[in-house]
């Protein structure tokens, strides 16, 4: 079966959850999938592309405004009548391409008029059309526009997911919980404490014996690693750290001479790296933002997670946050100086690492990827 992933690179959730469904497809190979990922929103028109852009840099500078944003895509319908779509005839070149038997959209704009863009271009034979949804709560910042209640599937990661799209109107049936969508190397086996050692002393010249403290940055570039490193600098706290830079070579640059100007607290910026599986089991703990994709790696991970809310908290990080609350895991960082602060107790003994991350444990959703691939695709193996 040909499937068809819709997605687009707001955040970078979403494409981590496109490229996810094809790696476990090109890994569960009896299930006989051809998976090809497709940028919809900024492939079928410069509109859609210009939110885009204009998403990522409100998360890059002022990530508080996006209420204003998020608010005008919900009272609107940009995206949900396929006859008042923009580039629709660039859309349905693409599914006449492909011809998938099964279309998948892991993106909340994308579940409406795509859907009746590609049943109408198949029309004899119309795709199984369903959304994977990672979100963690429902409420303020869950999108209506996930939900297409004409949709043949909605799977969501979590029991609080599924029951808001039930609440939205998907039918019962219809609303399943398939656990998260996240590359292979989160399902392989842990690390052991000797390989976990071994990596932080010989990859990152780290003491594997102190505590570890990772700093993230987006897949759009945001982050607020210097003013975390201050925070720490002026602290009785200290933890040595990795801050990851992302693509971008400026702030790398900058992260490294900040170590090398104040040498009190051990620094190694890395670039860009696909090794995060890896990575977040050898540290202590990890600041990043409250996006659904670091989350969900974290809690697969055993890693203990401080929200970075530097700037505000989107809608869509909000309810990150009503989830790890309502699972007793929410550390919110608001200001830089407070760092050390919600630090404090994770580093006070190696027991109460222990216990966060038994709890976050406890939080972790049923199912393995190769469940969500199956339910799309209504494939259990591979055609004779």
């Amino acid at each position: 079966m040909r499937v068809l992933v819709l997605t687009s690179s707001t955040g970078g959730g979403h494409n981590t959850r496109a490229r996810a469904f094809a790696a476990w497809a090109r890994r569960e190979t009896e299930l006989g999938l051809d998976v090809a990922v497709h940028q919809a929103l900024e492939d079928t028109h410069g509109l859609y592309r210009f939110g885009v852009g204009l998403y990522n840099w409100i998360q890059r500078t002022a990530p508080r405004l996006h209420h204003i944003y998020f608010n005008f895509l919900e009272l609107g319908g940009l995206l949900k009548s396929p006859t008042r779509m923009l580039g629709a005839a660039k859309f349905r070149a693409v599914v006449r391409e492909h011809q998938p038997g099964a279309v998948l959209s892991v993106h909340g704009s994308l579940n409406h008029g795509f859907f009746g863009l590609a049943r109408d271009t198949l029309r004899a034979a119309p795709p199984r059309c369903s959304t994977y949804c990672g979100e963690l709560f429902g409420g303020y910042g869950f999108s209506r526009h996930w939900v297409n209640p004409r949709a043949d599937l909605f799977v969501g990661a979590v029991e609080e997911c599924t029951a808001e799209a039930r609440r939205l109107g998907m039918s019962a049936e219809r609303a399943r919980i398939g656990g998260f969508l996240l590359d292979p190397a989160f399902y392989s086996a842990r690390l052991d404490e000797r390989e976990r050692r071994a990596v932080l002393r010989e990859k990152y010249e780290l003491d594997p014996d102190l505590f570890t403290l990772l700093l993230t940055t987006g897949a759009v570039g945001a982050n607020n690693h210097l003013a975390l490193l201050e925070a720490l600098k002026h602290s009785r706290l200290r933890p040595q750290v990795i801050a990851v830079c992302g693509r971008s070579t400026h702030v790398w640059q900058d992260v490294a001479a900040w170590g090398m100007a104040h040498p009190v607290v051990p620094v190694r910026a890395i670039e860009f790296t696909d090794k995060m599986a890896e990575l977040l089991q050898c540290v202590s703990a990890v600041v990043a933002r409250p996006g659904t994709g670091t989350t969900s790696e974290a809690m697969l991970s055993g890693c203990p997670i401080i929200f970075n809310g530097l700037g505000g908290v989107m809608p869509q990080e909000m309810i990150t946050v009503k989830f790890a609350a309502a699972h007793g895991f929410a550390r919110v960082l608001q200001r830089a100086h407070d760092l050390p602060a919600l630090l404090e107790p994770l580093m006070a003994t190696p027991e109460a690492l222990t216990e966060v991350r038994a709890t976050m444990s406890a939080a972790r959703p049923p199912g393995m990827p190769r469940d969500i691939l199956e339910m799309v695709t209504g494939v259990t193996h591979a055609a004779s």
